[in-house]
């Protein structure tokens, strides 16, 4: 019986992995490798766009479809040892996981950085770089198991945003 229930409510749950795709009106996260742009979708709508860095070539940063898997603030930059919140660490202020190439979240991701002029370029080692500004305000507003596409594409956010799921037209 009590195994039935848990089966029951694992289905039930919000969080229980159906598909890639998100519900219609979950937090969505589209990152373009073409235009250098990530747009935060939630409630059916495209609610902000933001300049990034992707991988110095195109194979670096990986495409497809992900989960936001771990979260934190001033993350600690473990190849050179730069604790978090130090100015030299190049991950800046938040750190947003994604489970790429069967990774835990600790390897790709979503970060802040302390070189502000590398946004909009392709710099990265396969990370997505944005301004500390605007992964912080990314950072409060999506959740764990928020689903990530990371596409190189020439369609808008709105057509991707339809294709995928996260908008209903």
């Amino acid at each position: 019986m009590k195994v039935m229930f848990l089966f029951l409510f694992l289905i039930a749950s919000p969080i229980w992995p159906i598909g890639q795709n998100p519900i219609i009106g979950d937090p969505f996260i589209i990152i373009n490798k073409l235009t250098n742009e990530l747009a935060f979708v939630n409630q059916n709508e495209i609610k902000n766009i933001y300049q990034v860095a992707t991988g110095k070539t195109e194979e670096l940063t990986p495409e497809g479809e992900f989960t936001i898997t771990v979260k934190a603030v001033d993350p600690y930059y473990r190849k050179k040892n730069i604790s978090g919140g130090d100015p030299n660490n190049p991950l800046g202020s938040r750190w947003i996981g994604i489970d790429a190439n069967g990774t835990d979240g600790r390897i790709y991701g979503i970060h802040g950085t302390n070189n502000e002029l590398s946004i909009g370029q392709f710099v990265t080692q396969g990370c997505v770089r944005m301004q500390n500004k605007d992964v912080e305000q990314l950072f409060e507003e999506i959740p764990l198991g928020t689903k990530v596409l990371i596409i190189n594409s020439q369609q808008t956010f709105e057509e991707l945003a339809i294709e995928y799921g996260a908008i209903k037209k």
